[in-house]
């Protein structure tokens, strides 16, 4: 009897496992497709690159405990949305909301909820913005509506996020008060650099097309450069 409910155990995970990967497979191909429109049909890609993940047993079960819930798999179903998970790079942040319409915009796939901490940072400087999506996997059996958490970073962002992870299981989320005051200053400077590096972008573009004088004067470029 008891090897017989590990059995059943073991096979929900493996289920569980396996739908997930298949929504990140569904997921991965239509980012690929769009990817590769932009690189093939326009100027300008603002998909820097993606990766993708699908989290082990041991690190749901541990999510689920840490929030407060047994580690079942009908808990992961219920209150995970990042058991699969997709992260899209990008160059500047207006590009992350531009890529973010073109998920919206497909009709099959349905938003759950949007987390911007970008516009509302977490109180460690973290940004990002997450959006949680439901999309159609299909098997045997009809179909499953799965959970994807895909993030959306620009590169200084993505960076600074992966020092503070390290860190993060490093110090098993209690860091030293020195070194979260380092990574909040540190948030702040890429922050400044995300927007210096978006205000030179618009105005390369500018100088395409008209004078320096002209795009320093313009409203749209930033002090940065007016004091240089």
């Amino acid at each position: 009897m008891v090897d017989n409910y590990l059995n059943e155990e073991t096979l929900e995970w493996r289920e569980l496992l396996m739908i997930h990967k298949f929504a990140v497979d569904e997921m991965r191909t239509r980012l690929n497709n769009l990817d590769e429109e932009f690189q093939t049909m326009h100027d300008y890609n603002p998909i820097e690159h993606i990766s993708y993940r699908v989290k082990n047993p041991d690190r749901i079960r541990e999510k689920l405990e840490r929030i407060g819930f047994d580690p079942t798999v009908e808990n992961a179903k219920e209150h995970l949305f990042d058991v699969a998970g997709i992260r899209i790079i990008c160059a500047f942040t207006a590009d992350i909301f531009d890529v973010f319409k073109m998920i919206e915009a497909q009709s099959d796939l349905k938003i759950l909820q949007v987390k911007d901490y970008i516009a509302a940072p977490k109180e460690n400087g973290y940004k990002s913005l997450h959006v949680h999506v439901q999309i159609p996997v299909y098997l045997s059996k009809g179909v499953i509506e799965t959970r994807v958490e895909i993030q959306l970073r620009t590169i200084a962002m993505d960076f600074w996020a992966s020092v503070e992870h390290k860190l993060y299981y490093k110090y098993k989320g209690k860091s030293p008060t020195t070194i979260q005051a380092e990574l909040k200053e540190c948030a702040d400077l890429i922050s400044e650099l995300d927007n210096r590096m978006y205000t030179l972008k618009k105005l390369i573009l500018c100088l395409e097309n008209n004078s320096e004088e002209v795009c320093l004067n313009d409203l749209y470029v930033d002090e940065y450069f007016k004091e240089a």
